[in-house]
């Protein structure tokens, strides 16, 4: 297995530049920010991002935690990539990453200075300390689950040349505490808006009740309803689950797990 370091800043765009330089370098996978990332799927992890304190984000990103660092060592075993792209603020922080992980050595230690401008790093910078935003180098639908309750933004990258174009998809994310202040969605405004889009739904006389199940990794939702007589009441109920998972999870930016509808009776 060959290794390569990829050496930055915190916020001057690592994560950004890495998939870029894994396609020019031809390298398959990504240690970044406590997660091993695979093409472009994430295989195994934790991510930093997620962590609430700067120094919870550090240890996750070392692999400090033994459960974390032998789930991501087993999976980089069992999985075998021939090329690896380790992340980090330091050379000090690669070595003891690939030191925790029982990777190689590095072979190659890449500083972003070197495939980025001045300009470039200070764009990366304001939209860390202004703005709040992080990228992690996978498509968005890969983190739906893990960032549940975060605003999720894709980012899609199209580079041309003359033989054609290459499109590759990262993700910005912006954790709802970090620039606009903590903020909490009750139950109570949930069922409000699942209420108000059961009204719309052509076939439903009104819901009844509605019940949240939310935590860390998403959101479960029941409705109880009443139909109408005479309307296809299958296809209503299929309509309800589809508004709701769409606008709910837009305007709280959960990840809907399920949502199910029990018909309690018909009028």
């Amino acid at each position: 297995m060959k290794v390569y370091g990829l050496v930055g800043k915190s916020g001057t765009g690592k994560s950004y530049q890495a998939m870029t330089l894994c396609k020019e370098l031809d390298i398959e996978s990504i240690i970044d920010d406590g997660l091993f990332i695979y093409g472009n799927s994430i295989l195994e992890g934790a991510s930093a991002k997620r962590q609430d304190t700067k120094v919870a984000a550090i240890k996750t990103a070392l692999f400090t935690d033994e459960e974390h660092r032998n789930a991501v060592s087993d999976k980089i075993k069992a999985v075998s990539p021939e090329t690896i792209l380790v992340l980090g603020t330091s050379e000090k922080m690669i070595k003891r990453i690939i030191q925790r992980l029982e990777l190689p050595e590095f072979e190659r230690l890449i500083q972003i200075e070197d495939i980025t401008s001045e300009e470039e790093r200070e764009i990366a910078r304001k939209q860390r300390q202004e703005l709040g935003k992080h990228i992690i180098p996978v498509p968005t639908l890969q983190l739906k689950r893990e960032f549940s309750g975060y605003f999720l933004d894709p980012l899609r990258i199209i580079r041309r040349w003359r033989g054609g174009k290459s499109v590759s998809e990262k993700t910005v994310v912006r954790p709802t505490y970090s620039y606009l202040g903590e903020y909490s969605i009750s139950d109570k405004l949930i069922s409000d808006v699942v209420s108000y889009l059961g009204d719309k739904i052509e076939g439903v006389e009104s819901v009844t009740k509605v019940n949240i199940e939310n935590n860390s990794d998403g959101m479960k939702i029941t409705i109880y309803l009443i139909c109408r007589f005479g309307y296809q009441i299958i296809d209503a109920a299929k309509e309800l689950q589809r508004t709701v998972i769409k606008i709910v999870g837009t305007m709280t930016a959960f990840h809907i797990k399920t949502v199910d509808v029990e018909i309690k009776g018909l009028k």
